[in-house]
Order: C-alpha cells, then sequence, then structure tokens
C-alpha cells in the first residue's frame, strides 16, 4: 500500500549542514534507513572515543599506583635499614662494655701476678700490619660488607670476647687461689730487720753447755722490734709459758703452724684472724732466755721443720 504524504515526511530526516565560510546552508534529506545508519555510526564513534578515555585514565591510573607502591616499597626498605642499624648499634654498645670489663680483669690479673699494667698497655689497641706483597690469581678482591655480613661478624666477636673473658676469669681463679694458698704459707720476715744469732738443728744448749737440738732459728733484735705474722691464719694460743716465755701460736691450716716466742708483748688473742706481716707482739727476752732475740719455730703435723726453707721462698 503506498504511503501517504504524511508518513513519508516522517519517515525521513532533514540534515542541515551551514558552511561558516560560504555563508550559507544546505539540507539533506534521508530516510529511515539513512537515518538509522547514521545513528549508528556515531554510536561507535563514541564508544571508541569513550574506550580511548578509559585507556588513557587506566593507564595513568596505573602509572600513580606505581609510583605509590614504588615510594611504599623505599620507605619499607628504608625502615628495615634503619632497625638493622639501630640492632647493630646496640650490640657495638654491648661490645664496648664487655672489652671494657675485660680490660679491667686483665689489668687486675696483671697486678695479681706482679706485673705492672701499663706493660701490657690494656687502654690502647693492638698495634696492626702487614707487608704488602704482588697481586696473585689467588688474592681476594676488595668487597664491601653487606649488613647481614657486619652482623654476623659481630656476632662471632661478641662469641670471641664471652670465651675470653671466661678464659680470663678461669685464670684468674687460679692465680688468686695460688696466691690465697701463698699468703698461708709462712714464707715471710717475722721481724723486718734483725740477724740470725741461732740456726736451726744440733748446737751447744747455752744453759747446760750440752749438744741439744734448737728447733727453730733465732733473730737478734732490740726489745720491742715488731714481730710480724709470717703468714695468713688463726692464733691459737697468746699466753706466757715457761720455756717460750710470752708466746704466739698461729695456725695456717694443712697442720702448719709457727711459733713466736719471748716476746716483751703481745698484741693478738685466741682467735684473731691475722694477716700476712700483720704486727702480733714486739721482741723481748722472756721465758729461757740469755737476752732480747726472737725465736722463731715452724712445724707440720707437729714435727719441727727448718724455717729457713720457708722464709727463702719469700
Amino acid at each position: 500500500m503506498p504511503r501517504t504524504r504524511d508518513e513519508a515526511e516522517v519517515s525521513s530526516l532533514n540534515v542541515i549542514i551551514v558552511s561558516g565560510s560560504l555563508g550559507s546552508g544546505r539540507t539533506i534529506a534521508l530516510n529511515g534507513y539513512q537515518a538509522a545508519g547514521l545513528l549508528a555510526v556515531m554510536c561507535v564513534v563514541v564508544a571508541v572515543l569513550v574506550a580511548g578515555a578509559q585507556s588513557v585514565f587506566a593507564r595513568v591510573g596505573s602509572g600513580t599506583e606505581s609510583s605509590l607502591l614504588g615510594q611504599r616499597h623505599d620507605h619499607d626498605a628504608q625502615t628495615v635499614l634503619r632497625e638493622s642499624l639501630d640492632l647493630m648499634a646496640v650490640k657495638l654498645g654491648e661490645m664496648q662494655a664487655r672489652l671494657l670489663r675485660l680490660d679491667t680483669l686483665g689489668e687486675r690479673l696483671a697486678k695479681s701476678a706482679g706485673f705492672k699494667p701499663q706493660e701490657f698497655m690494656f687502654d690502647q689497641p693492638p698495634g696492626r700490619g702487614g707487608a704488602v706483597s704482588a697481586p696473585s690469581a689467588a688474592s681476594l678482591v676488595p668487597r664491601e660488607l653487606s649488613i647481614g655480613e657486619l652482623g654476623q661478624r659481630l656476632d662471632q666477636l661478641s662469641r670471641q670476647v664471652d670465651e675470653r673473658t671466661e678464659r680470663m676469669g678461669v685464670i684468674e681463679s687460679l692465680v688468686s687461689l695460688n696466691f690465697a694458698r701463698r699468703s698461708f704459707v709462712p714464707s715471710g720476715m717475722p721481724v723486718s730487720y734483725g740477724q740470725f744469732s741461732s740456726n736451726f738443728g744440733w748446737r751447744i744448749d747455752p744453759f747446760t753447755g750440752r749438744n741439744a737440738f734448737h728447733e727453730g732459728v733465732d733473730f737478734f733484735a732490740e726489745t720491742g722490734t715488731p714481730i710480724s705474722a709470717a703468714a695468713s691464719g688463726v692464733v691459737v694460743v697468746a699466753e706466757f709459758h715457761p720455756q717460750y716465755g710470752n708466746l704466739v701460736e698461729i695456725d695456717h691450716g694443712n697442720e702448719l703452724i709457727t711459733r713466736y716466742a719471748h716476746a716483751s708483748v703481745l698484741h693478738v688473742r685466741a682467735g684473731d684472724i691475722v694477716r700476712r706481716g700483720q704486727r702480733i707482739a714486739d721482741v723481748g727476752s722472756t721465758g729461757r732466755s740469755t737476752g732480747p732475740h726472737l725465736h722463731f719455730e715452724v712445724r707440720l703435723r707437729g714435727l719441727a721443720q727448718n724455717p729457713q726453707q720457708f722464709l727463702n721462698r719469700g
């Protein structure tokens, strides 16, 4: 059935094109199919433009996100590095404290052994060096240490310091024990100045004129001369004896005893703990004596020993 004029006008689309340069316009009449095709083309163009814009925005967003992730990664790396440096600083402080304690122990040990601490220069780092040789194929190329390797070196050095400190402590204990043992051996002179007037062994008794065994040594000295303990110990006797006069007897342990006889004055009492070199009495001439002197004996398990053997050690 043929369309009417009004239906034809409705089904058609008029497109007016205006030219700015010519100052005139032009009208193009499109039917329904042509108008639908034009709209389809315009939709495709718009879709392409939208997709392109979305792609551009996606790239810009991806670049921004990558930049943010890179910044976050750098921040995390700096945080880890700072924490590692702080940890190594703490370890370094501990190492310095341990070295100071080791130096103090070394000085104390040197003094105990009779050395001067300045001979070892504990407060100065040891000298280091080496000859420069020609490079060889086996030579290692110098390189920087990583944070992890530096931490491992610090841990290893810390263990070495601990081991040496423990060894030094054992040595100090042995030296102290040896010193303590020596302090209980009667090797110190009982008088600071005096002369031997009678030795240990057989001699002519000054009172009887007969041959008799002298169980000690005599030191000729003026009355009032200080008498010192030959070793550390405990006073077990401090009294007057008919033969020995004013007598002091000191027990040094291990069944070792020293006697100090004919004193004028006693400065200790039974039960007192005395140190090596401590003043215990004064020289006199009490008891069976011909004049002021000190009679000194050393007894081991009750038997008289030659005091000269002990005094020579001092």
